[in-house]
């Protein structure tokens, strides 16, 4: 039977003729629900059978279609070469010093899967660790996160395959290089943290799935444990669980001076969250509920003997710190540290006596010092404008490190020495371009409401801007998250070939504290959209570039804001990549982990949210019309945003689209979300965008 579909659906794919192409025949269904007493038509609800022979048939379909069209498009060598010189550099990752070695990551430039190192000292060769382009001949299997014992013996160390969340734990003896028996499977979305004497950790994880059902499943019940090494993982010990809050999750973590574990407790991806902890110094302590009304976010900093140090939003949507004595925990007996600033607080950590703090000012990063009764002391001087992340370590010591990039500045890492505030480049890498040929500076638009819209605009310093240049217009606007300048070789080759890259920070995001993100969010949610395209109109406006020229993109809820804004004003774009993306606003809640979301979407169940969710649902709202060439990216293996979405969004567009732009989609397989991606699949990626964008916006690939 299996056969005969696919030829059925291979013989309807035709190649391109002109400007014109056929595309595999996604049979409509009659599937019609009735939602709050109204009709809702899902036609391609079919497509949610990821194992069905007959979804199956249509991914390969599509795939020869999308992989013929790409193939033809000149250039695409030329592209790949330049691409993979700009890749091929060593890359570091911040060092972490824990049991006497510091331990770091470094990718040779073109690794798969970047290499896992430690060393006694960062004067000597450091030693390979753990090499995850071992684990598997494609890279597929990456190391997802590790935690080294307190005592320097063990790394704890999970691995994905094929960028699926569902992570799998084990334990290396550090001095040896070998892995232990310790195995543990079902765990998602959870660290490990070792307890004080090294013999174990804790960890959460979900119940198993039904067999089949692993990448669908809603992930619910989470639970966390202690694993003891040496131990199977069936008899690890249940250490709390939430029972009647299926849909909650918990993540714990062992304070410091291995007093406390902390359990913070979320409703779904809600900023404002709950934290428990119990007392580890008394084997029949139960956990305390210390922050038990989600009335804002509380994000545990450190604790000095028994105040807990907390940054939180409570009457602050930009952030502060206070202190928070056990033994009188209530809130009008809580101490402000540091009061809220005009900028955003981001994160603060506790490091050689200091709390060092990371502030956003335009989305631009600001790092400032105070010491443990919040008096103030002299910032910390940044190489420059950009983004600085890092500055993890231990209360006790004198040293940590950060990374500092921006869009024309590969990561470079400084050591940071806290008693001189003094820092000293590390490691940069050796560039494969001139940094001087580009300028970044950043702009703002005005969205509908008259709110300020900020935008970082990069290109060569040489392009005349007269309309007429291939733009890259990049954005996400959601869940709290700011987007800040980065360095990518992806970028860089973008600008190379004569393209102006533009990333915007729409409301939705944490840029500028919570009320920002609130005013984009739930019943909101509309106006991420009209940022958006006032950021498109600005750019238009101001002659960087031309309608006809101007791309869009978004990953993740950036490709609901691509799916939303092509279906709002398809005429104000060239082209449009929406990649990974919520496109079935109805549905997105009966999936994997999609229920959390419903903090930030709202709920489909709730009639208010459900009328709001379709007036810009991407999926329901597409009907006959001339639409930008469009390449809809999503992965076999993504168990976050299943690929259900965008192969039902990509059936529904090539059925509506009456004009000649081409309409495809790009399923990568043996790959997830985006994290944990071979680099080079990365690189691959990134020449099927470039060359449908060159073929789309009219230009060629040439450098």
């Amino acid at each position: 039977m299996r056969k005969i579909i696919l030829l059925a659906i291979t013989l309807n794919t035709l190649t391109a003729r002109g400007n014109t192409l056929s595309y595999p025949d996604s049979k409509p269904g009659e599937t019609v629900d009735t939602l709050h007493g109204i009709r809702v038509p899902d036609p391609y609800r079919w497509l949610e059978d990821l194992n069905s022979d007959q979804t199956a048939a249509w991914v390969k379909a599509q795939s020869s279609l999308t992989n013929s069209y790409l193939d033809a498009i000149p250039g695409r060598q030329v592209l790949k070469n330049h691409l993979t010189k700009l890749w091929n550099v060593e890359r570091l990752g911040v060092p972490s010093f824990e049991g006497g070695s510091y331990f770091f990551s470094k990718n040779n430039g073109l690794q798969n899967q970047s290499v896992l190192y430690s060393t006694k000292s960062l004067d000597i060769e450091p030693t390979v660790l753990l090499d995850p382009n071992t684990l598997s001949s494609d890279g597929t299997v990456a190391l997802k996160s590790y935690e080294v014992s307190p005592d320097g013996k063990y790394l704890a160390y999970s691995t994905s395959a094929s960028g699926s969340d569902w992570v799998e734990w084990q334990v290396r003896e550090i001095s040896s290089g070998k892995d232990l028996s310790d195995h543990l499977k079902w765990s998602k979305f959870s660290g490990a943290s070792w307890s004080k004497d090294s013999k174990g950790f804790y960890y959460g994880r979900f119940p198993k799935p039904k067999g089949g059902d692993e990448m669908i499943a809603k992930n619910i019940h989470k639970k966390i444990y202690y694993h003891e090494i040496g131990t199977p993982q069936d008899e690890d010990l249940l250490v709390y669980e939430r029972p009647n809050e299926p849909k909650q999750g918990l993540y714990a973590w062992v304070t410091e001076d291995g007093k406390y574990l902390l359990i913070q407790v979320s409703q779904g991806t809600d900023t404002k969250n709950g934290l428990f902890y119990k007392d580890l110094t008394n084997p029949t302590s139960k956990v305390i509920e210390l922050l038990a009304d989600f009335d804002a976010s509380y994000d545990f900093i450190t604790n000095l003997g028994s105040n807990f140090i907390i940054r939180t939003d409570l009457k602050a949507p930009k952030q502060k710190v206070v202190s928070i004595d056990l033994n009188a925990p209530i809130s009008t007996q809580w101490k402000t540290i540091i009061p809220e600033s005009k900028e955003t607080l981001r994160s603060v950590s506790h490091i050689g006596g200091l709390f060092i703090a990371n502030y956003l000012k335009d989305a631009r990063t600001e790092i400032r010092r105070f010491k443990t009764d919040g008096s103030p002391l002299r910032p910390v001087k940044l190489p420059g404008l950009g983004t600085a992340t890092g500055f993890g370590g231990k209360s006790n010591r004198n040293e940590t490190f950060y990374y500092f990039t921006s869009f024309t500045s590969p990561g470079a890492v400084y050591r940071y020495d806290i008693a001189r505030n003094a820092s000293t480049l590390f490691k940069a890498p050796k560039t494969q371009f001139d940094r001087d040929n580009y300028e970044s500076r950043q702009i703002f638009a005005t969205s509908r409401d008259r709110t300020k819209i900020p935008m970082f605009i990069v290109y060569k310093k040489s392009l005349k801007l007269d309309g007429n240049n291939p733009t890259l217009l990049y954005a996400y606007g959601g869940f709290n998250i700011s987007l800040r300048p980065s360095y990518s070789p992806a970028t860089i080759a973008w600008l190379d070939l004569g393209g102006i890259y533009v990333m915007a920070n729409l409301r939705g995001g944490g840029e500028y504290g919570e009320e920002w993100h609130e005013a984009g969010m739930k019943l909101k949610k509309q106006n991420v959209f009209d940022d958006f395209i006032a950021c498109a109109e600005h750019l238009i406006s101001k002659k960087f570039t031309s309608s006809k020229k101007l791309s869009i993109a978004g990953g993740s809820n950036g490709g609901l804001l691509v799916g939303a804004c092509m279906v709002q004003r398809p005429e104000l774009y060239g082209a449009c990549l929406p990649a990974v993306g919520v496109m079935d606003m109805l549905r997105f809640h009966k999936f994997t982990i999609g229920w959390a979301w419903q903090a930030e979407y709202g709920k489909p169940d709730e009639l208010d949210d459900f009328k709001n969710l379709l007036k810009y649902s991407p999926y329901h709202n597409l009907k006959p019309n001339n639409y930008p060439a469009t390449m809809v990216i999503t992965s076999d293996h993504d168990d976050r945003v299943v690929p259900s979405h965008s192969y039902k969004f990509a059936a529904a567009l090539q059925s509506a689209q009456k004009g000649p732009a081409p309409t495809l989609i790009r399923i990568e397989s043996k790959a997830g979300h985006g994290a944990g991606t071979p680099t080079s699949k990365r690189i691959e990626a990134i020449v099927d965008k470039y060359a449908f964008l060159s073929k789309s916006l009219g230009f060629q690939i040439r450098f």
